[in-house]
């Protein structure tokens, strides 16, 4: 059974290392460097009710993570979040990233976030059904932005607005 609760200080080393397999296995991040608990502590302080983090647990394990962050500090984006969904190696494909993904948006809208911004790399097909399935709509592709492993990489870029 997967529980779905609201991540906790007491969690951080786990969504780390989640993050840091991601960073050196994926490119669904393009950080190159693992991060260390230090900064992702930073990280963590930057999220509240409105910019949420969760978390899934499998038998008092975290499996997943999905959050809601600042797309920008200016004030004129107060209101747009950007997504972010990982999911530990071996259960991905199970059901959880749509779980995480679906409750973080449902808080994130009572909270009043608006608008959610997803930066997807080239090559995450899945990722890119998650989120359509979640609601979000394709917006463009950014080319050659990024590069990791040697390539450079697109990003696909998808947005879901909350209906008022």
């Amino acid at each position: 059974m997967i529980t779905l609760l609201r991540a906790s200080a007491d969690h951080l080393e786990a969504i780390t290392d989640i993050y840091n397999d991601a960073v050196l296995t994926t490119t669904a991040t393009f950080d190159s460097e693992p991060i260390s608990l230090d900064e992702q502590r930073i990280w963590f302080a930057e999220h509240d009710n409105k910019f949420p983090i969760f978390i899934a647990l499998k038998s008092d394990k975290v499996i997943g993570w999905a959050s809601l962050s600042k797309w920008s500090g200016r004030c004129a984006y107060s209101d747009t979040a950007e997504i972010s969904v990982y999911i530990k190696d071996g259960y991905r494909g199970k059901g959880i990233g749509t779980k995480l993904i679906n409750k973080v948006l449902e808080e994130g809208k009572q909270a009043g976030v608006h608008t959610v911004l997803a930066r997807i790399a080239e090559g995450s097909e899945a990722s890119i059904k998650l989120h359509k399935n979640a609601g979000f709509e394709y917006v463009g592709v950014m080319r050659e932005v990024g590069k990791k492993f040697g390539k450079l990489l697109d990003v696909h870029l998808l947005q879901l607005v909350f209906k008022r």
